[in-house]
């Protein structure tokens, strides 16, 4: 099975292409956080190449901007090719199938900590929950 599933942050605003048969391809990176990189050793995230198709890539162009925080569930994908030295290079990139937001555009930028799981957004008192 080759399921990814990243929580993170936009490093970049998505460019937003289509092919020549009007297909809509995305692409960004998104920053997602090491878990214990937090003592000042090493790297504290990883910057992660997304892809996107079709209507998921129409709706990431159209709502995300650099500073976001979303969800990406996809697949890993490691394509080659032969650079203009005639060397082969290998790219590892994620092809999404599916994204989540987790902030509003108001909160672009802002840490999202007080909520449980850490994932931003309102919480809800349990008399509200419906069951």
């Amino acid at each position: 099975m080759n399921k990814a599933i990243l929580i993170g942050r936009l490093t970049r605003d998505p460019e937003i292409r289509y092919t020549q048969t009007g297909k809509a391809v995305a692409t960004f990176s998104l920053a997602v956080d090491r878990r214990g990189a937090k003592d000042g050793n090493g790297p504290k995230a990883d910057f992660i190449p997304i892809v996107a198709w079709d209507k998921l890539a129409e709706v990431i162009g159209n709502n995300l901007s650099k500073g976001r925080r979303v969800m990406i569930e996809g697949r890993i994908q490691i394509r080659s090719y032969e650079g203009q030295d005639g060397t082969k290079r290998y790219v590892t990139e994620i092809i999404a199938q599916e994204m989540e937001f987790l902030d509003s555009r108001n909160d672009t930028g802002q840490q999202q900590g007080n909520t449980p799981g850490g994932f931003g957004g309102s919480t809800v008192e349990d008399e509200e929950i419906p069951f």
